[in-house]
């Protein structure tokens, strides 16, 4: 989960923009691409989905590559179409108006504390694999990493694009490696049975698994960057999900094969594999990637939730004292202690209940698949009814739809979000001019 979050924009651009020798080439936006969706799921996410579904869940891990091809596309469409930075909000603002603009970004914001815990838990997984001490570990390492997340964002600290993207590279070329070197140790009787807890449990999989493909709205901010978006935007689309669908699919079968039944009860499959393929002294190398990939992309969800979270209070959107203070180029601190304080609720309510990682994820999950069905929907306004890209964005749309109905009661979360969303910006600030540029 390392999709960019942005602060909406009031324009975007109708015409082709001409071609420029500046900005990004296609095989730049490709590797972004892979960076926006290529995060911190993958080292925990195999085992997640095998302890729902068995091996079954390979079937969710399919049926997730194949949707990305009709989303990536709808975006990537839009992006081409109308090159802008403001991304999904300024589509569903340009399609449903401002309040609806303003529900996509509750949705973004508030999905930030429910999804910091269980991403900084996985890294405190792999540590707690190395060092051991189980949950205490775990728990432990995960609230450090939220306190430091919001630390250095309140000191105005940022990993560079460069940085985050090398970590992404980095684990792409650890995963082929994982592969490589595992998949040998694999057995077809991992197999069976394939559905041990029934056919329903891969939707409820597919559900959990959105974590992992979150960031295809982020070809959509990236589209003004490119030299030529209409041209370029749909090329490094295709190359981005294909080398994606690749690395999840390759990653999940390999995990299944290799480690059979103990793949659903694994904390760190990652290290689980690499300990197969080259020894136990490669849990370490595992661990460090873990948590440097996990502090990579939370620190862009802190810092993008937190200015997200000001531009909404700007806007009238949220409670106008979240951007008292925060001026243009200023750290928006108190945005940043209303994600960190929420996020360790999260936790302390995670781990009063017990719940483990995936009822905080699905919660997180149901609000970033919102967000795809009001980004699609908005496609299906803005772009020529009848052509291939408005066909593509109706089967998108309807694929959405339907992974929100199978993530059940949690999608209520999101669904509550929105209404209230929509009822503060009627009732909370009447006539609140906005500030947005």
């Amino acid at each position: 989960m390392t999709a960019s979050v942005r602060s909406s924009s009031r324009t975007s651009t109708r015409t082709r923009r001409p071609a420029s020798a500046a900005g990004l080439t296609v095989a730049q936006g490709a590797a972004l691409s892979v960076g926006a969706v290529l995060g911190t799921g993958v080292i925990t996410l195999p085992a997640l989905a095998a302890e729902v579904a068995g091996p079954a869940s390979l079937v969710a891990w399919a049926a997730l590559v194949l949707l990305s091809i009709p989303l990536a596309s709808t975006f990537a469409a839009l992006g081409a179409r109308h090159p802008d930075g403001g991304g999904v909000s300024t589509y569903v603002r340009r399609a449903f108006g401002e309040r609806a603009a303003g529900a996509v970004g509750w949705c973004f914001y508030f999905a930030v504390p429910v999804g910091a815990p269980p991403a900084s838990m996985m890294a405190g997984g792999y540590v707690a694999d190395v060092v051991g001490g189980g949950r205490v570990t775990t728990v432990a390492v995960g609230c450090a990493l939220i306190v430091g997340t919001a630390l250095m964002n309140l000191g105005g600290l940022r990993f560079s694009g460069r940085v985050q993207l090398g970590l992404a590279t980095a684990l792409a070329l650890l995963m082929t490696a994982t592969m490589a070197f595992a998949l040998p140790h694999g057995s077809a009787e991992s197999l069976t049975p394939f559905a041990p807890n029934g056919w329903g449990a891969v939707g409820t999989a597919a559900a959990v698994l959105v974590w992992g493909f979150a960031g295809w709205e982020a070809v959509a901010s990236l589209a003004g960057d490119y030299r030529d978006p209409a041209r370029d935007v749909p090329r490094a689309t295709t190359i981005a999900v294909v080398v994606v669908g690749v690395l999840y699919l390759g990653l999940a079968t390999t995990s299944v094969l290799v480690l059979g039944p103990a793949t659903g009860r694994s904390q760190a499959p990652l290290s689980d594999l690499m300990a197969i393929a080259l020894g136990e002294q490669a849990r370490v190398v595992t661990a460090v990637v873990a948590v440097l990939l996990t502090v990579g992309a939370m620190n862009a969800y802190f810092a993008g939730g937190s200015r997200l979270g000001a531009a909404l209070a700007r806007d009238g959107a949220l409670p106008g004292w979240l951007a008292k203070g925060d001026g243009a180029g200023e750290v928006p601190r108190r945005s940043i202690m209303v994600i960190t304080v929420l996020s360790m609720l999260s936790v302390a309510a995670s781990v009063a209940l017990d719940l483990g990682l995936t009822p905080l994820m699905l919660l997180a999950t149901g609000c970033f698949t919102l967000v795809y069905v009001l980004g699609t929907g908005a496609a299906l306004r803005l772009l020529p009814r009848g052509t291939a890209g408005w066909w593509t964005a109706l089967i998108a749309f309807a694929s959405v739809v339907a992974l929100l109905l199978v993530n059940g009661a949690h999608a209520l979360w999101a669904l509550g979000l929105v209404a209230l969303s929509l009822a503060y910006q009627r009732f909370g600030r009447p006539g609140v001019p906005s500030t947005a540029p």
